[in-house]
């Protein structure tokens, strides 16, 4: 099996930490706190960032050349996930998780 580059593997933990803090947060936080954590746009946001991390350190670990495409659009969603997380509150573990994300996703763009 091809090593990955250290860079990659950081970018595929960073998205999978991303993918579980989110996913975990919005079945397992927001929906038992309520009103802003479950609006539609937060909530929505929440799910489609745990899905392209998902997805993004998936093409990673397969070695895909796509996953070099995804890679700004992972960075972009993460970046807003965190702000909308921010703004809802008592959600500090999911925005850093999500700074994390994009920071590194950021990085595999360039």
């Amino acid at each position: 099996m091809e090593m990955l580059l250290p860079e990659t593997q950081k970018c595929i933990e960073t998205c999978l930490k991303c993918y579980a803090t989110c996913l975990g947060m919005a079945s397992n936080h927001c929906l038992k706190v309520g009103g802003p954590h479950v609006e539609q746009e937060h909530f929505r946001l929440m799910l489609a960032c745990a899905e392209v991390c998902r997805t993004h350190a998936h093409l990673m670990i397969l070695g895909s050349p796509h996953a070099k495409h995804l890679a700004p659009e992972c960075a972009e969603i993460a970046t807003k996930c965190a702000e909308s997380c921010e703004k809802v509150g008592d959600m500090d573990e999911c925005v850093k998780a999500c700074r994390a994300c994009a920071e590194s996703c950021s990085k595999m763009a360039s």
